[in-house]
Formats: C-alpha cells, sequence, structure tokens
C-alpha cells in the first residue's frame, strides 16, 4: 500500500524554485524548518539524493542506520533519514508517490559495464555527477564522502530470494516528496541520466526544486 499524503504548501510562497535539467546535479544547504520539495516533472524520473550533516560532513545519510530505525526498506511519508550516527537529518512529511527506494544505490560508469555491457563505460552516471559537484563545492567533500544513496521515485522491489530488480517507476507526472530538515543538512541531487534500465522510463527529464522556510 502506497503512503501518499499531499502538502498544504503553496508554490507561490516558496523562496526558492529551480529546473534541473536530467543528468546534471544541484548540492545545497538547508536550514533548520526548511522544507525541499522535489518534483518528478514528467513522471518515473529516479532522483539519486545524499545528505551530509552541514556541522560534521563525514557525517553522511546512513541507509542501514534509517531502514534499522523505522524498520522498513522503502522510504514514505513520516520516514526519518538518519546520519551514520545515528541523528536525524530530515523527515519527509508529504509525499504523493508513496514509496521511495534506500538499496539501488546509484549507477556508475563501472556498475553499468557490470550490469549491462563494456560499451556503456563512456555513459554519464550518477556517481560522476556526484563528484563532480562536491569538488566544485569545495574541501569539505571528496569522494570518499560518497556512500549508498536515497533514490527518490525510484521502484526497486526486493524479491522472496533477497535480491533487487529495477522496475518500471510507480511515479507520474507531478508527483512529488517533500523533506524537513531538522538539522543543517547539506543535499546532494544527481538527477539521473540512466538509459539502460526502466528506472527513468528509459528517457530521463528535468526535476523541479523548491524551498520554504519555516
Amino acid at each position: 500500500m502506497l503512503n501518499q499524503v499531499e502538502s498544504p504548501r503553496k508554490v507561490e510562497n516558496a523562496v526558492y524554485n529551480t529546473i534541473v535539467p536530467a543528468g546534471t546535479g544541484w548540492m545545497r544547504e538547508l536550514l533548520p524548518g526548511q522544507v525541499l520539495r522535489i518534483v518528478d516533472l514528467e513522471g518515473n524520473q529516479a532522483v539519486d539524493t545524499l545528505f551530509f550533516d552541514s556541522e560534521n560532513p563525514e557525517d553522511h545519510y546512513s541507509a542501514v542506520a534509517t531502514i534499522t530505525a523505522q524498520k522498513n526498506i522503502y522510504l514514505t511519508t513520516g520516514s526519518i533519514l538518519r546520519s551514520e550516527s545515528g541523528k536525524e537529518l530530515l523527515k519527509i512529511v508529504a509525499d504523493t508517490c508513496g514509496r521511495h527506494d534506500t538499496l539501488g544505490g546509484a549507477c556508475s560508469a563501472q556498475s553499468n559495464t557490470v550490469r549491462y555491457s563494456h560499451d556503456t563505460l563512456f555513459m554519464h552516471n550518477c556517481r560522476d555527477t556526484f563528484m563532480l559537484l562536491l569538488a566544485q563545492h569545495g574541501g569539505n567533500y571528496t569522494k570518499r564522502d560518497l556512500a549508498p544513496n536515497v533514490n527518490f521515485f525510484m521502484n526497486v522491489p526486493v524479491t522472496p530470494e533477497g535480491n533487487l530488480e529495477f522496475a518500471d517507476g510507480i511515479s507520474g507526472p507531478g508527483r512529488y516528496v517533500e523533506l524537513l530538515a531538522l538539522r543543517r543538512t547539506m543535499v546532494l541531487i544527481s538527477n539521473c541520466p540512466q538509459l539502460n534500465n526502466p528506472c527513468n522510463a528509459y528517457n530521463p527529464t528535468p526535476i523541479q526544486l523548491l524551498i520554504w522556510n519555516k
């Protein structure tokens, strides 16, 4: 059952509003009380996202801590995203998709060749986008800070045998997820360029990002 909850926030009241093209990325700090909305503009896009405690960048989002605390492998309204140390970074406060993946990780040149074929090695991927943005941001972040990430809007079912499947998305045009910052949190997004599996319907599309203050 998908846990879909609408937001009371209005677009015209947002203090920040931008479009992130497919295959590009975005990095910005959220202050405590701010709310970030990620909008799947055309449907079935995968939005790979990492979070860091701004005061301690080494303390990044932890899929293990998050899953263990909530006793659920999927993220949806009410989920609290935790860091490696167990700190509460953000809380999902609205979600019109209903379920998001935190197991599938980010595509990379290496994983593309293993999953698909060697001739995909040159193709752009989320790990490259992450590393580019970290390098542009400054010396506080390096590739060592990359960790298993959230894949918003991505559908990765777990089989009875414990395997992961990259399946058709369950999102649609205009669906969104909203995250409330519980502490100063750096957000790192790769708007996935993946062309080899159905996580974004083989057609990467732009997303919209909005921020509201308290």
